[in-house]
This record gives structure tokens, C-alpha cells and sequence, in this order.
């Protein structure tokens, strides 16, 4: 008998796995905090044998490096990955032992990356899992643009390859098991689901239901900005990752608060939207603590600036430690939690600024000419339909385009009101008079404020920051 744990990396959108027998087991893509995996080994009672990578990641930092060394497990990575630290290196075919009647094989399955590795989980020869990384995901592949611009199309032909040698070599039954697509950016779309088998994907997926030159087509039309701190990654990956340091941030109280701001340094309120727009000290940002945190701050902040993270209690404080953590952003500066009102200096105020919802942008629209409604969502959302005579500037490229949006009172808006805060609180930052929408994007369908592309016409001129890759 086998079993399967699933490691849910919501924040990041991604998956791990620990997988074995009655007393090995294999980790595969860990995280870097790897104290969830060797939890995850205690509860099974197992001894982890083996910590496997699919990939050299572009998206988090890998744990495995540490894991391996920690439980003494052999590491095994990709033969054509170049990383400089000792492993044990797998090619096409090669086989290791997991535990009693398990295995793992080793399929090449380049796209995502050249040197893409998935590993199928045999009992008894006999295919009963597939970890499949970054190739074929739920409904979709990895996308193939995070290498070198040079590689995309050979790499997007590749994805179509691998995912048809999968599809070739496994039963319609066997589970495949992705490390991307719930919600990470390494997927070149986003579909519906948890749970999908090869015969699920057979029928499914645009990989395997479509020829090799439309799927490519359709695939590199789609693909969107790739967050700017995926640059980071992969190097940090291939030249060994430190080991992570989740010791609580020393504590800030309100002069350093106030110090570190007028440093130009990073202090980033986790609290929930609603209470931020209520309340918050001027010149912090906004990025909830409970959502994609580590993929938005990341993304956002200027790599290597400080960070000082402000919140209602320190255990929210450690729980976005450790998901910054997994993106190379390794210690805080500092930290403050509580009451906002000790945030500030004895006699400063608080900052605060409207929220409201689409029907709200509407009446105003109507009443108030000294509007500007600034969209922050990506250009894939935008093309299915904007507001009208709306400007358009994507949230990862707001923080350097803040003096090219228009003056007037901003009206920030998103899809569900998250991103909107976090613009509001960039363009509030800096000074500006701003509204967060904090509603769902169909309620402006309901209002009446949105045309799409295809309604004709053009569009109102739109501030463009060059994209930060």
C-alpha cells in the first residue's frame, strides 16, 4: 500500500507532495519552510529517503537543498539543470527504490523549463501517480516564457511534446499530481478544479486535444507578465538556498515606525482592507496578510528594500513571515501589532480614505466630473470589458507610474477589491485623493459602466510603465 499527502501552498498557488510506503517516503518541489514536510513525515511514522525537484523554480524557493540535508535523504534533481551545490543527478528513465514495492521513474518532460523532470509513482511496475511539476497541470501546462524570451516557442512546443508522452505513457486512471495552477503565475492559465487524471486531461486539455502549431499559437497569445521577482528565483535555487529563519521580528514602536518611512523604506499594513481604509498610519501600504501576500509584495516592492510589517497580532505577523519567507524576502525589518493608534506619534492621526462599490462610481460619475477611475487588473482581464473611459495601469507597475496617472479624485478598482486597495493605498502614500472600489467587477456589468473591446471605438489614453520582468 501507498499513500499521497498533499502540502497546500495557497498563497503561492502551488502544491508539494510526500509519497510512500509503510516506512520511506519521497518529498517532491518542498518548500522552503520544511518543518510542514517533516511534520507531514512524523504523522505517516516514515522516514523521508528521497526529496526530488521537477524543476529548478521560478517561482518560490526550494526547501530541498535543506531537507535533504536535514533527514539525510539522497536529493534529486534534473540532469540538465544547472545548479551548483551537490546532488544526485536524474535523467530520462533512471529509477529509484522508494519503499518495500514503490518506485519512482524519472520522465523528461521539458517546457516549463529545459531540464524539466516529472516522476511517476510505480507500485509493482505499475504507474499509481504522476508528479508532474510544472508540465501538464489541471487543465493547462506551465507556462514556457520563464527562461530565456529566445527559448518560449521551442519550450511551448516542448510542453506539447511532454504532455503527449505522459498522456502515451500512463493509464487514463493514474492521478497527476502538478506543483503549479491554483493560482500561481508559473501556469499559463488558470482552470477549475483540484483533482484531474490523465484520461481527465486527455479530453481536456489543449495539450492533448489540439495540434501542436494552435496549441502553440493559442498558448503564447495568452501569456501574461511574469512577476517581477521571479528573477530572483531561479538563481537563488541553482546556488543552494540558506536555510529559512522564522525567529519573530524585533519589535517597532511608533518613532521607528515613522523613522523607517521617511527612510523611503517599506511598511506594509497586513490587516484587512476594510479596517486599513478605516484607519492607517499615512505612507504605509496595504497588503493583506490572508490572500496571495507573498506574490503582490514580492511583485511590487523594489527587491532588497526593508520591510516593516504592521498587524492585529503576532501570530498574523509569523504567518506572513513565513510566505514571504518562500519568495527570498528573509527577515523583516521589523514589526508592530495591536492597536493602530500606538502606530503613530502622541497627536499624529491616522489616515483614512473612502471605500465604495460600483453603483457608488455610477451616482458619482453622474454628479462629479473631477473623477479619474484607474483599472489595476492585467490585460487579460481587462480585454473581457473595462469601465468606461477608465485608465488602465496592471498593479505590479502602479508603484512607477504613481505620476502618470491623472489628477482628480481616483477611483481605484480590481476584480474583487483587493488589488484596489493596495493601488489606494500606493496613490494614498503619495498623496493623492483616492476611493477603493470594494466590489465585485460583475456589479459594474450591473451598473452599466462597462464596454469591452469588442463594442468598438477607442479606448482612453492609458499611462504605460514598461513591464517588470
Amino acid at each position: 500500500m501507498f499513500f499521497i499527502d498533499t502540502l497546500e501552498l495557497e498563497g503561492l498557488g502551488n502544491r508539494s507532495y510526500l509519497a510512500g510506503g509503510p516506512r520511506l517516503a519521497v518529498a517532491v518541489d518542498p518548500p522552503r519552510d520544511i518543518d510542514q514536510v517533516l511534520t507531514a513525515a512524523a504523522r505517516r511514522g516514515v522516514r523521508i529517503s528521497h526529496v526530488v525537484e521537477t524543476h529548478v523554480h521560478n517561482d518560490y524557493i526550494t526547501g530541498g537543498p535543506e531537507l535533504a540535508r536535514v533527514v539525510g535523504a539522497h536529493y534529486l534533481v534534473p540532469a540538465g539543470a544547472s545548479v551548483t551545490f551537490p546532488c544526485v543527478r536524474v535523467a530520462d528513465g533512471d529509477t529509484v527504490s522508494v519503499d518495500q514495492r514503490l518506485a519512482l521513474r524519472a520522465i523528461a518532460t521539458p517546457g516549463h523549463t529545459p531540464h524539466h523532470t516529472s516522476y511517476v509513482l510505480e507500485e509493482d511496475d505499475r504507474g499509481v501517480a504522476a508528479f508532474t511539476g510544472g508540465s501538464l497541470l489541471i487543465g493547462a501546462v506551465g507556462r514556457p516564457d520563464l527562461v530565456e524570451p529566445r527559448l518560449t516557442e521551442q519550450l511551448a512546443r516542448a510542453q506539447h511534446a511532454s504532455a503527449h508522452r505522459l498522456a502515451e505513457e500512463l493509464d487514463d486512471e493514474v492521478p497527476v499530481l502538478p506543483t503549479h495552477g491554483f493560482g500561481s503565475f508559473c501556469s499559463s492559465s488558470q482552470a477549475e478544479g483540484d483533482a484531474t487524471t490523465i484520461g481527465a486531461e486527455r479530453r481536456n486539455n489543449d495539450a492533448l486535444t489540439k495540434d501542436a502549431d494552435t496549441f502553440v499559437a493559442e498558448l503564447l497569445a495568452g501569456l501574461d507578465d511574469v512577476p517581477a521577482y521571479y528573477a530572483y528565483m531561479a538563481p537563488a535555487n541553482a546556488a543552494g538556498p540558506t536555510p529559512v529563519d522564522l525567529t519573530p521580528p524585533r519589535r517597532a514602536d511608533a518613532e521607528e515606525i515613522a523613522s523607517r518611512l521617511a527612510a523611503g523604506e517599506w511598511v506594509v499594513d497586513l490587516r484587512n482592507r476594510l479596517a486599513f481604509a478605516d484607519g492607517h498610519v499615512a505612507g504605509t501600504f496595504n497588503v493583506e496578510g490572508e490572500g496571495k501576500l507573498a506574490t503582490y509584495l514580492a511583485w511590487l516592492i523594489p527587491w532588497g528594500k526593508p520591510v516593516t510589517l504592521l498587524a492585529d497580532t503576532p501570530e498574523q505577523v509569523a504567518g506572513a513571515q513565513r510566505e514571504l519567507a518562500r519568495v527570498g524576502i528573509d527577515r523583516p525589518a521589523a514589526a508592530a501589532t495591536g492597536d493602530p493608534a500606538t502606530w503613530v506619534r502622541e497627536g499624529e492621526p491616522l489616515a483614512s480614505f473612502r471605500r465604495a462599490t460600483f453603483a457608488d462610481l455610477a451616482a458619482a460619475g453622474r454628479r462629479d466630473g473631477d473623477i479619474v477611475v484607474l483599472d489595476v487588473r492585467r490585460d487579460s482581464e481587462r480585454a473581457g470589458g473595462f469601465v468606461e473611459g477608465s485608465v488602465h495601469v496592471p498593479i505590479h507597475q502602479l508603484p512607477r507610474a504613481l505620476g502618470e496617472v491623472p489628477p482628480g479624485v481616483v477611483w481605484v478598482h480590481c476584480t474583487t477589491g483587493m488589488r484596489a486597495t493596495i493601488g489606494a493605498s500606493l496613490l494614498d502614500a503619495s498623496g493623492r485623493e483616492v476611493v477603493a472600489i470594494d466590489d465585485e467587477f460583475d456589479a459594474a456589468v450591473a451598473a452599466g459602466l462597462v464596454r469591452s473591446d469588442r463594442d468598438g471605438g477607442p479606448e482612453n489614453p492609458t499611462p504605460k510603465a514598461s513591464p517588470r520582468r
